[in-house]
């Protein structure tokens, strides 16, 4: 991208980090510009809660902005577009009206739309520049503008719907007027803001727009996509439903709860069949989501019983999460965009051996892996062994409702992270050891020092949140507060992080684990100094030596897994036989084809896309071209409205 560009861009991270770090330390400002926005003007209001989301999404800005600087020369439209795309991305946790809301969540969704479609004719790689890839690219756009809208007209009801029953629009209004507005109009609210914001975060069964954007996008907007705009699903989730509306009733979390487990295990699932190393993230992203919803849910039901401090401990661990998957999901999209830029392809069948051509790109990979598998010393085990303790802490809460769904969340996060560690393990493993599978991968260099950084900043990032989770207990507990919870019981969520680090010691298994590598490393060295015979000839039963062909593929590597889950997954398989001309005994040609589709896409979304596909056919009988009875329909809708009017009136 251009300089002035990215140094824009760069400007809006760190100017939005450095704000939200301010509002974390108790910083609390509003701003009213009534001047730039018509009727309502626009309201910025900054707390704690808004400060966290906005120094999450400057950090993310920051870093990207420097990986994008090295890794191509975007065009004139993209590096224009990106730094307003990070400004509204820093300011939407800053809205402090509806109308401000609404008018920064639709920038946002403007803004990635263009940034999704306006490179597909200059991004590196074979895939984008044929007229499959812009068709791939194409498409993607038409789904996540659609359900973007989809989620923009709900948002829109809901939020019109409250400020009308309030009587104002601005934040305090509606905060005041809560209460007021009875549990029927509470549920419609939330239930049609729940609808906007879980598609937003990427939640299924709301979720089908999701790994078309990340996989079609270019690789800087997938990093922000990923790392940062999900987050503002749960952000409207958190402040709307917990600090506007004042919680609600428990069904409201129970529903929460269930979407968030539904869309962990069927996300990490579909992660571990994908081939495409983009796709593969994006799925893990919807699996990600959906623990923190997981945790949001359980402090909603928690409030809602009454036990203020369990509700803090569970919303610390959602959001302790939340940030921890911004910087290694972050990580992992650049480092994926690392080895697009280098070899063209995303297909980790095709790759391999790139730990010895990228060796840097190779060990900031394994960074953020670390992370999303959800093992010590990696960043994502604080957050998800938090929320455990929460959920085993809340089966001390009377009710049938906890009795049944706490037990099912846990068993939901343990499956999720079992799965995450077969899933990294064979992305990091089957992309970048073993041998080359393709040319591609075989010519493959490492990418420059810009790209590097950026990733490096990301990496620091995981490697500070591993370490020392606790240094950020102070301000996730200003955070709950806002929130409507309360610190956790022993001296808030900071002590008990520091119990986790402490106890596990990441500090020193990291250590050990580094001197163990050292000790094998050193020992093979040793053996492979021993004189060997090189001239003798092994019985190999014909086959000679290994080939590339032979190792592991990601394809391979999920078989053991499809056929455990083959009852969800539904894969497809469809063998093709050409036989010879001269003689129907002999085969000519043998076509093999298998996939796992979205089985959530197909019953659910294609039915409805039929069904809208036939009415279209049939609305085109009523244009007949005819004058007259086009002024028909038009007297006819006229006296229908009127009918509508009077009756409501």
């Amino acid at each position: 991208m251009s300089a002035a560009g990215g140094t824009l861009t760069a400007g809006v991270g760190a100017a939005g980090l450095t704000a939200g770090v301010a509002a974390l330390g108790g910083g609390h400002w509003s701003a009213e510009l009534p001047w730039l926005l018509p009727l309502g003007g626009v309201r910025l209001e900054v707390d704690a809660l808004s400060g966290l989301f906005m120094a999450v999404a400057g950090a993310v800005v920051l870093a990207v902005a420097v990986y994008a600087a090295g890794y191509g020369r975007a065009s004139r439209t993209a590096s224009w577009v990106l730094p307003v795309f990070g400004a509204v991305l820093v300011l939407v946790p800053a809205a402090g009206s509806v109308s401000t809301f609404l008018l920064l969540w639709e920038l946002m969704a403007i803004g990635s739309l263009v940034l999704v479609l306006g490179e597909h004719r200059r991004r590196p790689g074979r895939q984008e520049s044929s007229p499959r890839g812009r068709r791939a690219v194409r498409e993607a756009g038409v789904w996540y503008a659609v359900l973007t809208q989809l989620g923009f007209v709900a948002l829109l009801a809901g939020l019109a719907l409250f400020a009308s029953r309030a009587g104002g629009q601005t934040f305090p209004e509606l905060r005041s007027a809560a209460n007021g507005l009875g549990p029927t109009w509470r549920g419609t609210v939330f239930a049609l803001l729940a609808v906007a914001f879980t598609s937003k975060a990427g939640i299924a069964p709301l979720h089908a727009w999701l790994p078309r954007a990340y996989t079609e996008s270019p690789d800087p907007v997938s990093a922000l996509m990923s790392a940062t705009m999900v987050n503002l699903g749960v952000y409207g989730i958190i402040r709307f439903g917990l600090d506007l509306l004042g919680g609600g009733s428990p069904w409201w979390w129970l529903v929460l709860m269930g979407a968030g487990g539904v869309s962990a295990v069927y996300g990490i699932l579909h992660a571990a069949m994908a081939s495409d190393l983009k796709r593969l993230l994006a799925y893990s992203s919807s699996e990600n989501m959906g623990l923190v919803l997981i945790g949001v849910g359980a402090g909603g039901l928690f409030a809602a019983d009454g036990d203020r401090r369990l509700a803090g401990l569970a919303l610390a661990a959602a959001l302790l999460h939340l940030i921890n998957h911004s910087a290694f999901k972050g990580l992992l999209f650049c480092a994926a965009g690392s080895v697009v830029r280098a070899t063209g392809v995303r297909d980790l069948d095709l790759l391999g051996g790139l730990r010895a051509r990228m060796p840097v790109t190779a060990a900031l990979f394994a960074v953020g892996a670390l992370g999303a598998a959800a093992l010590p010393p990696g960043n994502g085990f604080p957050g998800e062994w938090l929320l455990l303790q929460s959920l085993i802490h809340g089966l001390a809460v009377p009710g049938m409702a906890t009795a049944v769904v706490l037990p099912l969340a846990v068993a939901v996060i343990a499956l999720s992270a079992g799965l995450s560690a077969a899933v990294f393990v064979k992305a990091f493993g089957v992309g970048f050891f073993a041998r080359p599978r393709g040319e591609a991968a075989a010519g493959a260099r490492e990418s420059p020092p810009a790209v590097l950084a950026g990733m490096g900043l990301l990496a620091l990032a995981c490697a500070g949140l591993a370490l020392f989770p606790g240094e950020l207990g102070p301000a996730l507990d200003r955070v709950v507060a806002v929130a409507g919870a309360e610190p956790a019981v022993g001296g808030g969520t900071g002590v008990r992080l520091r119990a986790v680090s402490g106890g596990l010691a990441p500090l020193w298994i990291a250590l050990a684990l580094t001197l163990a590598a050292l000790a094998a490393a050193t020992l093979v060295r040793l053996v492979a100094r021993r004189p060997r015979r090189t001239g003798a000839k092994l019985w190999d039963c014909g086959g000679g030596a290994p080939t590339a062909r032979m190792t592991y593929t990601a394809t391979s590597f999920a078989e053991p897994l499809q056929r455990v889950f083959q009852h969800v997954l539904a894969p497809e398989q469809d063998v093709s036989v050409t036989p010879v001309r001269e003689s129907a005994y002999l085969e000519e040609r043998v076509r093999f084809r298998h996939r796992v589709p979205d089985r959530i896409e197909h019953r659910l979304y294609r039915p409805v896309l039929a069904a809208l596909s036939a009415a279209g056919q049939s609305a085109r009988r009523l244009a007949t071209g005819s004058i007259h009875l086009y002024l028909g329909y038009g007297f006819f809708g006229l006296v229908s409205l009127l009918l509508v009017l009077a009756v409501g009136w």
